[in-house]
């Protein structure tokens, strides 16, 4: 049974360290669907908050349909925190948003509550 169990680690550690880092990122990001996470997004004008998401899973990269380049914005689905209070209140949906590359500053962290 020991034996078995360190073959079996051993083997998907392999595996693993064989896979490439776009690969070890995709299996990543599966796990943190799975388990989730509880990310936050805040968007500046200058130094002024203008938007918060709340309760987001990921961040995504947007890709071209048929050339399948990273394209200059990322979107996800979060709640919009529309009074900035930092709670997901009652009221308060979950939409879809994006942001460009180019047009906005942002910071996007893990709520640590």
């Amino acid at each position: 049974m020991k034996l078995t169990t360190v073959f079996l680690t051993l083997a998907v550690l392999l595996g693993l360290g064989a896979c490439t880092q776009e690969t070890q990122n995709k299996i990543g990001r599966e796990i943190n669907n799975w388990t989730g996470v509880s990310g936050v997004l805040e968007v500046y004008a200058g130094e002024k908050l203008v938007r918060r998401f709340m309760k987001i899973d990921k961040l995504t990269t947007a890709a071209g349909t048929g050339s399948n380049a990273e394209r200059p914005y990322r979107f996800g689905y979060g709640i919009l925190d529309a009074n900035l209070n930092g709670v997901a209140d009652a009221g308060e949906k979950k939409v879809y948003f994006e942001f460009s590359d180019y047009s906005t500053s942002y910071i996007f962290f893990e709520n640590p509550s």
